[in-house]
């Protein structure tokens, strides 16, 4: 399995909000300077983010994007999974009806525990994590 560079180029874009927080509110070509993102890019990755509600825009000269939820209430997995949606390795794990023989297949349980083990490493590190180690690298 692969990440994409939307999840890659998400959490480093909520990372850079996060260590930036506090503060006004972060343009979007501020984070794609720092993070050696476009623009256009990154603005499809926002959209995401907004919508599952953990950033927010605020418009104007003064403007720009801000976290909407405490960063240790956003996890690495509400990023990738915003961005990217499923992370199971084969469909079968999230809906049986895609394959006949999902209720026979031995490997079916070798994909789902798989896909439990990247969803619980994910979940255990929040934004916060993220910024503390970005903040030490800096």
């Amino acid at each position: 399995m692969r990440l994409s560079t939307k999840a890659r180029y998400a959490a480093r874009a909520m990372t850079e909000l996060a260590v930036r927080s506090g503060r006004d509110p972060v343009k979007l070509k501020d984070i794609a300077d720092s993070q050696d993102i476009s623009i256009k890019y990154l603005e499809q990755l926002m959209h995401p983010l907004r919508v599952r509600g953990y950033v927010k825009t605020q418009k104007g000269s003064r403007g720009g994007y801000t976290l909407n939820k405490p960063m240790e209430e956003i996890t690495l997995y509400d990023i990738v999974y915003a961005v990217e949606g499923s992370l199971a390795p084969v469909d079968c794990v999230e809906n049986d009806n895609v394959c006949g023989r999902a209720a026979k297949c031995v490997t079916k349980n070798i994909w789902a525990n798989l896909h439990r083990v990247i969803v619980d490493e994910l979940q255990k590190v929040t934004l916060k994590d993220l910024a503390e180690k970005q903040k030490e690298l800096e």
